[in-house]
């Protein structure tokens, strides 16, 4: 049963750090896509960071420098560390995994950046 567990999301001054992470259980990580998306209040979800099945990585502009996606193999998990947060990324995050064309999500995680 393919699980994806999100954890880190919280409060945080404009300018701080938070680091996400997405533990994933039922497939193996590194042999398929996976991303970080998000969705403000009112708005569509958005993807903020995805590494493709042969380890290609893609940021949009929006956090293009401020944020890394990155995965530890052995742990099964991959991570988004949020640097220099601006009150816009304000969302709740998810981790997603496509296995096989068809798309798994996590629960989400609140990420709330104060001004």
């Amino acid at each position: 049963q393919v699980q994806l567990v999100e954890s880190g999301g919280g409060l945080v001054q404009a300018g701080g750090s938070l680091r996400l992470s997405c533990a994933a259980s039922g497939f193996t990580l590194s042999r398929n896509a996976i991303g970080w998306y998000r969705q403000a209040p009112g708005k569509q979800r958005e993807p903020v960071a995805t590494i493709s099945s042969r380890g290609f990585i893609n940021y949009p502009d929006s956090v293009k420098g401020r944020f890394t996606i990155s995965r530890d193999n052995a742990k099964n998990t991959v991570y988004l560390q949020m640097n220099s947060l601006l009150p816009e990324d304000t969302a709740v995050y998810y981790c997603e995994a496509t296995i096989s064309w068809t798309d798994y999500w996590g629960q989400g995680t609140q990420v709330t950046v104060s001004s």
